[in-house]
């Protein structure tokens, strides 16, 4: 059956609950029948499942393949542990890296100022600072 058969029949089967009370036992009788005919024909039919897992459900899904899906598996567990591990690591090495690259950048600006031609105190100096704005325009 496709999906839209499942849907119909899922409808026929709560139309058919809520009012099994209304029902004659006319009705009551032919359904009945109909039933047995259906399970007869589904009797003789051969029976054929389908399944639908993704493609790395067994190696690598939530449940390691096995038919619980309440305890999830070891290799389920590393499933999710090793990548956000390795996001961890990721973003600590990122973090050091631009740590490293200011501590640099700064110290290049501290070996420039001291090895500078000026003193420290034209530095300090905020008549200093304001020459070098109107100098820079």
């Amino acid at each position: 059956m496709n999906n839209k058969e499942m849907q119909f029949a899922y409808k026929v089967k709560l139309a058919l609950d809520a009012n099994l009370d209304n029902l004659s036992d006319d009705t009551l009788q032919s359904l009945a029948a109909a039933r047995r005919v259906a399970l007869a024909r589904k009797k003789q039919t051969p029976m054929t499942v389908r399944v639908e897992q993704p493609v790395f459900a067994g190696a690598f899904g939530g449940n390691g393949g096995s038919l619980s899906p309440e305890k999830p598996s070891w290799l389920g567990r590393l499933g999710v542990a090793v990548p956000l591990l390795a996001g961890i690591i990721l973003f600590a090495g990122i973090y050091q890296h631009e740590n490293a690259k200011r501590v640099a950048d700064l110290a290049e600006i501290d070996a420039a100022v001291l090895s500078d031609e000026l003193p420290l105190s034209a530095y300090l100096d905020h008549g200093f600072n304001a020459y070098l704005t109107e100098k820079g325009e």
